[in-house]
């Protein structure tokens, strides 16, 4: 079996992922998950150790599965952890066309491969950014992404519903 790295920025979580982390974790044995981000940007709407956190929750039952946080570039993260293949999901040909690229970087950089998962058809319509926008108007999103996930957007949100402080 092989070491995979599986890099994003989980901002949050949702099944989209978790359902190509589950399918690299059948495929290839051991999976490191990756929250990357960047110092000198703003951390999204929750913090790389707070994505961490809930990516570990959500993935508490799958053994085989790591999570670390990680600032630079994902070949460099991959490099780090002793990773065979970085693994990228994939939902339509939109992100073909940019992983493509990335891909070829980061081969040309380190000899690490990608691989591309494709999400299952019924998660392919989501995304993170979707999901904060529909989060913070309110609404509930709870198909969407994990429970705890659900959860923790409910209360950075709930501000929108009159039950709490705005973060």
């Amino acid at each position: 079996m092989a070491k995979v790295l599986i890099p994003g920025s989980f901002d949050p979580v949702h099944l989209g992922h978790l359902d190509v982390i589950e399918s690299a974790r059948e495929l290839f044995g051991e999976v490191v998950v990756v929250v990357m981000y960047n110092p000198q940007k703003p951390s999204g709407l929750f913090s790389a150790d707070e994505r961490a956190d809930l990516l570990r929750s959500a993935l508490a039952d799958s053994g085989g599965v790591q999570v670390q946080v990680h600032t630079g570039l994902a070949v460099q993260a991959a490099t780090d952890v002793g990773a065979d293949f970085i693994v990228k999901g994939l939902r339509g040909p939109a992100d073909f066309d940019i992983e493509q690229q990335m891909a070829h970087n980061n081969q040309q950089l380190t000899g690490v491969r990608t691989v591309y998962l494709p999400c299952r058809v019924d998660l392919g319509h989501i995304s993170s950014r979707f999901i904060r926008e529909i989060a913070a108007n309110g609404v509930d999103v709870g198909h969407l992404v994990p429970d705890v996930v659900a959860v923790a957007l409910a209360d950075r949100f709930s501000h929108v519903l009159g039950t709490g402080e705005n973060p």
